[in-house]
């Protein structure tokens, strides 16, 4: 027992870690959003809330300038400004920006958030338990941390990766059931780099929590020709 007592307690530090970064995610969330009301996006979501048989999906706008979209832990979705403030400039169209909110509807349906919280605390306790291997092994301590901080480093970007992978499954689904189609959602990754200023500056893929864009329209399109196919 006195053997698994650090890992234990890696596991409930993390625990307490992550729900208390959730809570000061949602506090901020709280003072620098507010509902979207844009009457063309609501014309989008209201046919996907209807292919979702929901009465309606409520969208925030979450004041901050990076472009991004976040499914917020207690199920909100957010569209920050900076995104929204390219669409009103017209590098985005409503589908576009439609096949986002799709995506993150993915992540709250799946429920990722909360397969982050176990997926987190189980990578704390294996940095732990990995560490103190590691340590035995290798005379200078400061090394085995080091790698087991690499290798605790490249299955979190596994898994989230696995998450994109599937939300974006999901608002493929979702798009051509509201007849909106998965070509936005895929002209949108291929301008996606340049919108967020991270175009030609990409990390390797095996290092990214996100995977690669051209997979992951690869992956879209392989998925569309299946269904193609079992029609």
């Amino acid at each position: 027992m006195l053997k698994l007592t650090p890992i234990l307690l890696a596991i409930g530090y993390a625990l307490v870690m992550y729900q208390f970064s959730s809570w000061r995610l949602k506090r901020e969330l709280d003072e620098k959003s507010s509902e979207l009301a844009d009457p063309r996006l609501k014309a989008l979501t209201d046919r996907m809330a209807e292919a979702l048989e929901i009465e309606r999906i409520r969208v925030h706008l979450y004041e901050v300038d990076p472009v991004n979209g976040l499914a917020a832990p207690d199920g909100r979705i957010f569209l920050t400004r900076g995104f929204y403030n390219k669409y009103r400039a017209g590098e985005v169209t409503d589908e576009e920006l439609a096949s986002v909110i799709a995506h993150e509807l993915g992540h709250v349906a799946l429920g990722h958030a909360r397969r982050r919280m176990i997926d987190f605390s189980g990578q704390n306790a294996i940095r732990i338990a990995l560490a103190s291997l590691l340590g035995r092994l290798i005379p200078i301590a400061a090394i085995g941390i080091w790698i087991a901080n690499g290798l605790t480093g490249l299955i979190a970007a596994r898994l989230s990766r696995q998450d994109e992978y599937e939300a974006d499954a999901y608002a493929s689904a979702l798009l051509v059931k509201a007849g909106i189609g998965t070509a936005p959602q895929i002209s949108l990754f291929r301008k996606l780099e340049d919108l967020t200023g991270m175009g030609g500056r990409g990390a390797p893929a095996w290092l990214m929590s996100h995977p690669k864009t051209s997979d992951r329209i690869r992956a879209i399109e392989a998925m569309e020709t299946r269904w193609q196919q079992q029609d």
